[in-house]
């Protein structure tokens, strides 16, 4: 009996100490705040949702915007911290940022690093070519033929989806993710596949030569969120601040700035 009550009490010892000691470290979101700086992954090669300017080496974009305010949620500083789509993973493992933003992309593999915020957008993946050409690319079959040249971003799920399921058609990897639908508009490539925003948004920039097909009717299911190291603090200071901005118009606003 008396050594069923001292392992009772030992069990009860060690969950309070547990317990003190998770309440006694401090929070991502505590450092963050005593930092005053809230640091930001950013590509900036991703518009509308980040560009960084190589000139004046300042970004904008839909995700900037949302940044800043969060930033401004949090009473702190915002510190964009350069990054790249092949690069993204090792950056976040290594705690170069706090947050990734920019156009992020919800996958099990991120998942499994660290946390995403509530979904800010729904889309998938879809072609973009010369609106000429639309009628050719209707299905993933229509485009996987000899001939056929798509074009890709190195190092993310666009990359991904193409190798995934292109297996005839040729696969042509380009550098430069702020330039690649002027290849497409040249005639050097004859379609993209990538999330339906982004072709949304450079229909807009190439009016009349290049078309979004289908964006309504993605191949896939995807989400965007932020990327977060991985703290509940955090996780729940930053899924209250898009609750609220998305019921009190604040959200609304920045992104009609970008995408309207």
């Amino acid at each position: 009996m008396l050594v069923r009550i001292l392992s009772a009490l030992a069990v009860v010892l060690l969950a309070n100490f547990s317990a003190h000691a998770q309440q006694a470290a401090p929070s991502r979101l505590d450092e963050i705040i005593k930092r005053g700086t809230l640091r930001v992954g950013m590509t900036g090669d991703y518009m509308p949702f980040t560009f960084l300017d190589k000139t004046t080496q300042q970004f904008r974009g839909f995700d900037v915007d949302m940044a800043e305010a969060l930033g401004k949620a949090l009473g702190v500083k915002v510190e964009f911290v350069p990054t790249a789509w092949p690069n993204l993973m090792k950056d976040f493992e290594a705690d170069q940022f706090d947050i990734a933003m920019g156009g992020v992309s919800v996958t099990l593999d991120r998942q499994k690093k660290g946390f995403f915020s509530t979904p800010i957008m729904r889309e998938g993946k879809t072609p973009i070519a010369r609106c000429a050409d639309v009628g050719k690319y209707q299905t993933l079959a229509d485009i996987d033929k000899k001939g056929t040249r798509v074009i890709v971003n190195p190092g993310g799920t666009n990359e991904r989806f193409a190798r995934a399921n292109i297996k005839d058609a040729e696969i042509n990897v380009f550098p430069d993710n702020t330039v690649i639908f002027d290849e497409i508009a040249k005639g050097h490539a004859d379609l993209m596949m990538t999330d339906a925003s982004e072709t949304r948004y450079q229909q807009k920039q190439h009016s009349g030569v290049l078309c979004a097909v289908h964006p309504d009717k993605p191949f896939d299911f995807s989400e965007k969120a932020y990327w977060l190291q991985r703290d509940m603090a955090l996780k729940a200071f930053v899924d209250q601040w898009l609750h609220i901005s998305m019921e009190d118009g604040s959200y609304r606003k920045i992104y009609a700035a970008w995408f309207d």
